[in-house]
């Protein structure tokens, strides 16, 4: 997808399609307005028939229309300003490229600059979102299929404005970015058998091959063993497939400390020895969401290459019943040398995280963020909307729940009190990887922040927004990517993309 941003009036751009943007109750905006005059005062027309409303999202496709430069003209409602959320602009992108992606459309052209939000937003905001939905509207997931989908025509959209450096900056990240979901997306769809530990290592092998600012580093069972990280390995040792961390290294900002990333890579979880219910249990496929999700924050700074260093760390395991299993009651040394309890092999995100959170002081982050699908819990309290957020660091999480804010794709700060921790004592280790069922997102954060005391570390648990269950828009979603972006672009040195 090509986009471009251009100070040339709309009503002069040779497109397929030209976007016209209509508000509550047929209002036309200034720019709606001279297209409408150019078009001998069709829109105008249309809406006093109330064939056109102006809703949010609502859309009415003219194949052509006479003055203008383009072969056909789409009308877009926007609704009421004071009720044109975040979240709503994405359907609206939505609703845009629905649309068009069915016909023989190769070309889109529009302009934001008088799209108005209830929450006031720029110019390169609203390309960033625009290119970022676009570019996730148009993804299909075919590879596993016999035949794939038909092609898409739609190959470039050119807005244009007034602030064209400012857009231009903003398309280039929502592309950026909404690539980066779709990679996480791909990651995350395919099947266990498919995507395993050794999987990912050779996908971030490809990812780095081509860009001189990263390197990669992967430990098998063998060299992690000689760490001691045996908290992670014996979620892996019943399983045939070998497990893995890797780590990648991205290097745009010399000698500053990097901002670490932690992925949780559980390609598949039957639960272990504690077996999980057989009903939906496909879906534990995306149980290595959050380290999808740090890949997909990799192809972003490859593709954007910000000032800033980033070691995105993936720690993949899978997680199956067998012989040599562990078992509950098992106690498992640590890397840190803290002792574990393994009370519910099917808590086995957490024992996979602490190894991976011991290996990264070697960095000396400035910031530690893990990302996983941790806690059925978490979705029992925030439902699919929100990402859980835990942190040891107020300020870290007061940036990350900006971050979300600002990227439309939200999270909700919960406590990490002292009083917690008493849920993880154990007559017979350490720590028990399990604290009963109250409040078990915190109990679970807790457990991990035991091996995060010497940096400001936050957690992410995405159990309820990684990915959609069942029906047509079952699948990965590609969250909390745009989340982790922004608050990276937020802490790159150079400043270039502060929309």
């Amino acid at each position: 997808m090509q986009f471009n941003a251009t100070n040339q009036a709309l009503t002069e751009l040779n497109t397929d399609c030209l976007v016209a943007f209509v508000g509550a109750e047929g209002e036309l905006s200034p720019v709606t307005q001279q297209i409408d005059q150019a078009a001998g005062g069709l829109i105008s027309r249309i809406t006093e028939q109330e064939d056109f409303t102006g809703k949010q999202s609502q859309t009415l496709l003219l194949p052509f229309a006479e003055g203008l430069s383009a072969k056909r003209l789409l009308l877009v409602g926007t609704g009421k300003s004071e009720e044109l959320t975040d979240n709503k602009f994405r359907s609206l992108v939505a609703a845009i490229i629905g649309a068009v992606k069915g016909l023989k459309v190769t070309s889109l052209a529009l302009s934001l600059d008088d799209v108005a939000l209830k929450d006031d937003r720029s110019n390169g905001w609203k390309a960033r979102l625009l290119a970022e939905n676009t570019e996730t509207s148009l993804y299909v997931f075919d590879q596993m299929k016999s035949k794939e989908a038909d092609p898409i025509s739609l190959d470039s959209i050119t807005v244009s404005t007034q602030d064209q450096d400012a857009v231009a900056s903003g398309l280039a990240v929502g592309q950026a970015t909404g690539q980066g979901m779709n990679v996480t997306r791909n990651l995350g769809n395919l099947p266990g058998n498919v995507c395993t530990p050794v999987f990912l290592a050779e996908q971030a092998e490809i990812l780095v091959e081509d860009c001189d600012e990263m390197s990669l580093t992967v430990l098998n069972e063998d060299q992690m063993s000689e760490l001691g990280m045996n908290s992670m390995l014996s979620v892996g040792q019943g399983s045939v497939q070998p497990s893995r961390l890797v780590v990648v290294e991205y290097r745009g900002a010399g000698d500053e400390q990097p901002h670490v990333l932690v992925g949780k890579g559980v390609t598949f979880d039957t639960g272990g020895i504690s077996l999980k219910p057989g009903a939906g249990m496909d879906e534990m496929k995306f149980d290595m969401c959050g380290a999808a999700s740090v890949m997909g924050v990799l192809q972003m700074l490859k593709a954007l290459k910000p000032a800033i260093n980033v070691v995105g760390v993936v720690a993949a395991v899978e997680n199956m019943p067998a012989g040599n299993a562990t078992k509950p009651g098992d106690i498992v040394t640590t890397m840190s040398g803290k002792t574990v309890e393994i009370l519910n092999t099917d808590a086995e995100g957490r024992l996979v995280l602490c190894d991976a959170l011991t290996y990264i002081e070697r960095y000396n982050p400035a910031t530690v963020v893990d990302i996983a699908t941790l806690t059925g819990a978490c979705i029992i309290g925030l439902g699919h909307h929100a990402t859980g957020l835990l942190a040891n660091d107020d300020d870290l999480a007061a940036e990350l729940l900006e971050a979300g804010i600002y990227a439309a794709d939200r999270a909700w700060h919960l406590p990490l009190w002292s009083e917690y921790q008493q849920q993880l004592d154990s007559n017979f280790a350490d720590i028990a990887n399990i604290g009963g069922r109250p409040a078990g997102t915190i109990t679970a954060a807790c457990f991990l922040s035991r091996f995060t005391e010497d940096y400001r570390w936050a957690h992410l648990d995405i159990a309820g927004t990684a990915w959609h269950s069942g029906g047509k828009d079952k699948g990965a979603t590609g969250r909390p990517v745009p989340l982790l972006t922004q608050y990276l672009l937020s802490k790159a040195s150079d400043g270039n993309y502060q929309l």
